[in-house]
């Protein structure tokens, strides 16, 4: 305990150092938010891979991180050069790998342009021939979803659907959309006022065009939005693969893009462990908490950034957006990094730290006690486990509860997260701008939603807050599931994104309390001198989720259809809270009833915050 006598200040955070050490992980986080809602599209959008396929991608990230994270966190622990003499162990590897990630990031939407622009000509060509009914090309491909759906295929057509909705099969071949009649809507043409025009007039319901009046033309328009374009796009997107990425410049190019975003993901890798182990090497032991609390809401500042640049950007899509999403998004971390330079002196604040630690007499590890650790003897865990203890088992069968809890969980969680903007603008057929606002939107809640978690698990305990939570999670992945948020909604697509995203926030804010409340559990139950190794075990529970859980879902609407992720989701969630309910230890006990007071509030705050990362 520090040895802190009645003369000495109270040890405080510096705040503007820790404020300042976070510039390394907004670095980070500007990248990835940008990656996981951008890349899916590209992907799409561009090679029309399958959703199994592009899940096997989307996965890749967390698969090299299972390996580098932890091997460049060992390097740059023990790097000791001319570099790390001068600048600091973690700062050369956040300069090198923030500099080699924004050189190649750049050239993977530029590897793919040749393509996406081949893809969306190919795209308009169809959608032209779809939207004229003289070609008789939309009644032929509904004639040819309808009979798949009747065999079973239901990629193109949702026969429940259809029947649900009383639509038959005269009704739904019959289906045309005429493009020629638009609206316009008074905010980003998504809410507000509606005007409508025909061929650039301007009309109302009660005009008659070719013996139909708008009214009736604008309800054809929805029965297609509702019922046929989903599948439309789904069959579009397999013709892109067919027809652009199958031929020789298509494989090309996507072994190109391929390369490129692997040397990317690597050069990622190479810096994300220094950034984040910054913090600590630069913060006493009893202030760790609080500090990560700021270093995450500077993850959160990055993470608006990369907001802010792919949501206006799809809102003026073009061939070209995909490249200035990425070229903006590069700028963003060399102006943080910039920054991060200009104001890091990184072995002054460790060694200010030392000072700091020997002042108040707080002990710190001594890379040779470290090392003496790490080379003990090697001992048969199963041995050990038989030599336990009936207390130790039971605390030892807890924590293996608790990992697969996790495990099962993020299964969930990541299959959805990797999968949002896909889902949204193809099964939604909502634009990647509005989606772009619905993940924002939910960032913003989730931020707010760390301080109520946070007393949630003083009052009631983390067991008992962490399977609320996942039921909320359930409960709203069923009601994403069934159909309840499709489109057609009432003819809105605001009430669509309205209640889509509704229900997306209920179930991020459920997942929120156990993002908050499970780590704790798995450090509850470790030594003081293995928290950092039961710390590498949660990473790998969580990490190892999302290797696999892109692809499994992509299998799954493959076979099925996109509306089943959902389906999937609340499955793994499920067995995450059985999981949960036979974990005996780890837990903490809730506070006696009664207000807290005013140090137990800000310290649940920062709390909440601080585990959450």
């Amino acid at each position: 305990m520090p040895d802190i006598s009645s003369d000495k200040k109270p040890l405080k955070l510096n705040y503007p150092q820790t404020i300042k050490v976070g510039f390394a992980f907004a670095i980070v986080m500007i990248f990835w938010s940008a990656y996981d809602y951008v890349v899916p599209l590209l992907l799409e959008n561009t090679y029309g891979l399958s959703n199994s396929l592009r899940g096997l991608i989307m996965g890749l990230d967390n698969l090299l991180s299972l390996f580098l994270l932890p091997l460049f966190g060992k390097i740059s622990d023990k790097a000791h050069g001319k570099l790390a003499s001068r600048f600091g162990r973690r700062t050369p590897f956040i300069l090198v790998g923030t500099l080699l990630a924004v050189v190649l990031m750049v050239f993977v939407p530029v590897s793919a342009l040749n393509q996406t622009k081949a893809a969306d000509e190919l795209r308009n060509e169809y959608t032209a021939l779809a939207y004229d009914e003289e070609s008789g090309f939309l009644a032929e491909r509904l004639e040819e979803f309808y009979s798949l759906a009747e065999k079973g295929d239901t990629s193109y057509c949702d026969m429940e659907y259809l029947k649900m909705n009383n639509i038959t099969k005269e009704q739904y071949l019959s289906i045309r959309y005429d493009d020629k009649l638009t609206s316009k809507k008074a905010v980003l043409n998504f809410i507000g006022a509606e005007t409508l025009y025909y061929d650039g007039e301007e009309v109302t319901l009660d005009t008659v065009i070719d013996g139909k009046t708008v009214a009736e033309i604008k309800a054809g328009n929805e029965l297609y939005k509702k019922y046929v374009e989903a599948g439309f796009k789904e069959w579009m997107s397999e013709q892109v693969n067919e027809e652009v990425t199958s031929t020789s410049a298509g494989k090309t190019s996507l072994a190109w893009y391929m390369v490129i975003l692997l040397l990317v993901l690597i050069a990622m890798a190479t810096f994300r462990s220094p950034a984040v182990a910054l913090m600590p090497d630069v913060t006493p032991k009893p202030l760790r908490s609080q500090a990560n609390a700021i270093i995450n809401l500077a993850g959160g500042v990055g993470s608006a950034i990369a907001f802010l640049i792919y949501t206006v950007a799809f809102f003026f899509e073009t061939p070209y957006t995909y490249t200035i999403i990425f070229a903006a998004v590069a700028a963003g971390m060399l102006l943080l990094l910039i920054g991060f330079l200009c104001l890091v002196r990184e072995r002054k604040f460790v060694n200010k730290c030392r000072d700091i630690c020997v002042d108040y007499g707080i002990e710190e590890e001594e890379e040779e006690v470290v090392e003496k650790k790490e080379k003990k003897k090697f001992v048969n865990p199963i041995a050990s486990f038989k030599a336990k203890s009936a207390e130790d088992k039971s605390k030892f069968l807890s924590f293996i509860l608790i990992l697969a809890s996790i495990f099962m969980w993020f299964m969930g969680y990541n299959a959805i997260s990797s999968n949002l903007s896909i889902y949204i603008t193809k099964a939604l057929n909502l634009s990647s701008g509005v989606g772009g606002i619905i993940s924002g939107v939910s960032m913003g809640i989730s931020a707010i939603a760390f301080i109520p978690v946070g007393f949630m698990a003083v009052k009631l305990g983390r067991k008992k807050t962490i399977i609320i939570g996942f039921a909320l999670a359930v409960a709203s992945f069923i009601l994403l599931y069934v159909p309840i948020v499709r489109p057609g909604l009432g003819g809105s697509d605001a009430l669509v994104a309205t209640l889509f995203a509704l229900f997306y926030l209920i179930a991020g804010f459920g997942l929120i309390i156990a993002n908050v409340n499970t780590f704790p559990m798995v450090v509850e139950l470790a030594r003081p001198e293995d928290v950092g190794k039961y710390t590498g075990y949660y990473y790998t529970a969580t990490m190892s989720a999302q290797a696999i859980t892109p692809f499994i879902a992509g299998l799954i609407m493959d076979k099925q259809n996109l509306y089943s992720l959902f389906l999937y989701a609340a499955i793994c969630v499920v067995i995450a809270i059985v999981l949960m309910c036979f974990v005996r230890h780890g837990d903490s006990k809730p506070i006696p009833k009664g207000k807290l007071t005013k140090e137990e509030k800000k310290q649940v705050m920062l709390d909440a915050m601080g585990e959450a990362d």
